[in-house]
């Protein structure tokens, strides 16, 4: 379904590890494209089409941490791409997912540290 979008460079579909669902799709998968434009392009043709009679969700991994940070339920989560479904366990992450997870909080951190001192420096 993505592929028509770019060169995907690896994709990522999570399944139940446990449970009575065990070895079934969670619904949701990651993909990860060789530009961030081709990302772009994909998200924007596919977010909102139906596959398997549901609407996909589709987000670049930096839109899946900003969400979680404003407070807002995960809907979707792409790593340095795109990606649809729902779902934030580390558990359940290849570690590229994880890696650009943390990349992008920590870069998220780093310009609320730069807004903080900014705002301080204008107070003083």
């Amino acid at each position: 379904m993505f592929s028509p979008f770019g060169k995907i460079v690896s994709e990522d579909f999570l399944w139940h590890t446990r449970g009575p669902k065990r070895g079934e799709p969670r619904g949701f998968a990651f993909v990860q494209y060789s530009t961030k434009e081709e990302a772009r392009l994909a998200k924007e043709k596919m977010h909102g089409r139906l596959a398997c009679g549901r609407p996909l969700v589709v987000r670049l991994a930096s839109e899946k941490f900003l969400a979680e940070s404003e407070g807002s339920s995960p809907a979707g989560v792409g790593e340095a791409g795109k990606a649809s479904g729902a779902g934030n366990s580390l558990g359940q992450m290849s570690r590229s997912a994880r890696i650009a997870a943390i990349k992008n909080k920590l870069k998220a951190l780093e310009e609320e540290g730069s807004s903080a001192k900014k705002q301080k420096n204008a107070e003083n």
